[in-house]
């Protein structure tokens, strides 16, 4: 099967209707083009005072509130241990057993993030703000249960322990030009059939920029192709339930837990999520994790201990001209798939790539992956 006919064709596939109906675009290395925005925002802070919108929680040192879970975990929920895994193991590649190669049932009894260790940690107060442009530096949204979508033109703007219920075509969005974006222990959803395109909602993070996002310990749902970014700092998340659906073309629109568009200028780190999609074939799965060279070469993605599963294939893994990528240490998932994707584990592997590292990925069964060659 082709790369072009399994996966999403990423970057805004309603760009003409979007342009027409709003009139205006920004460009980004992730994106082709997105309104322009009205210039409200959020309250200015006094001068010399810090920018913070929250439910009067204190904040750490790091922008964190609370204290580490049971688990000693810095950031994981108040008093939510880590879950203890019990697996069975198999050998590994010498014939000793490893820990690696142990036999998970699923992503929570192996250590992995679910519904328990993800999502806001504090009560939240509600905000109805619709669409909201942020354009204070330093802004901190903390506590808020928001009904509408951030729209981010500011630096070192932190999103903590709150939920964001969208029907714009993003949850929370990076403008080009724009630093030091952090969302963290958040809850980002939508409402199926409340969406821009056709009652379809794109986006749940995305990053239209060059400089990196970090997104942590969020629970995060629905959005077609949850998490969008060329450059970013993804860990510790639970991507699960996207919601297929047909788009304003008339098709079924790909749907993608992580996708990234290459001919991206910094590093992508892929590290300890759980990445599930469950769209059948039909309705338009592509993968768990895509890596497509939509904009350019692939470069600079490290791919390590995370739970994958479903997509046409798992994991798309930059195609031929890719370089740097590291795979490592991942568990593909047999939960919607024999073969965790549809048709496979991974595609479109550049083994020959410069830097590019295949090792210790292996089935939740414990059978080892070996990836198909870039065509």
């Amino acid at each position: 099967m082709s790369r072009r006919t399994a996966r999403s064709a990423l970057v805004w596939p309603l760009l003409a209707v979007l342009l027409a109906v709003m009139g205006t675009a920004c460009s980004g290395s992730n994106k082709s083009a997105l309104p322009d925005c009205p210039d409200d925002a959020l309250t200015c802070p006094a001068s010399g005072s810090p920018a913070t919108a929250s439910a009067g929680l204190p904040a750490s040192a790091d922008g964190t509130t609370g204290t580490p879970g049971a688990s000693g975990t810095p950031g994981s929920p108040t008093g939510v241990p880590s879950p203890t895994a019990t697996p069975t193991t198999t050998a590994g590649t010498n014939g000793t057993p490893t820990a690696k190669a142990a036999v998970c049932a699923s992503p929570g009894a192996c250590g992995f993030p679910d519904a328990r260790t993800t999502g806001p940690r504090v009560p939240l107060e509600p905000h109805k703000t619709g669409y909201l442009a942020v354009r204070t530096d330093g802004m901190v949204i903390r506590g808020w249960d928001i009904t509408g979508s951030l729209d981010v033109y500011a630096n070192d703007v932190t999103v903590i322990d709150t939920k964001i219920t969208s029907d714009n075509w993003w949850g929370v969005n990076l403008r080009p030009g724009y630093h030091g974006l952090r969302i963290l222990h958040s809850t980002i959803t939508a409402v199926p059939g409340k969406g821009p395109d056709n009652g379809g909602v794109d986006y749940a993070v995305s990053n239209m920029g060059t400089s990196s996002i970090e997104v942590g310990w969020c629970d995060v749902s629905v959005f077609g192709d949850a998490l969008a970014m060329g450059q970013g700092n993804l860990h510790d998340n639970y991507v699960h339930d996207i919601a297929p659906f047909v788009n304003k073309g008339g098709e079924w629109q790909h749907t993608n837990a992580v996708i990234s568009s290459g001919g991206n200028d910094g590093q992508l780190v892929i590290r300890h999520n759980t990445l599930l999609n469950p769209t059948s074939l039909k309705q338009g799965a592509s993968g768990s994790i895509g890596l497509f060279a939509d904009s350019g070469v692939v470069r600079n993605v490290t791919v390590d201990d995370n739970w994958i599963a479903g997509g046409a294939y798992a994991l798309y893994g930059g195609d031929t001209g890719a370089t740097g990528i590291r795979v490592t240490d991942n568990v593909f998932s047999t939960e919607y798939h024999p073969g965790s994707g549809g048709y496979g584990p991974v595609a479109h592997w550049n083994a020959e790539g410069a830097g590019n590292v295949w090792r210790n990925n292996r089935m939740s069964d414990g059978r080892p992956v070996t990836p198909e060659p870039a065509s």
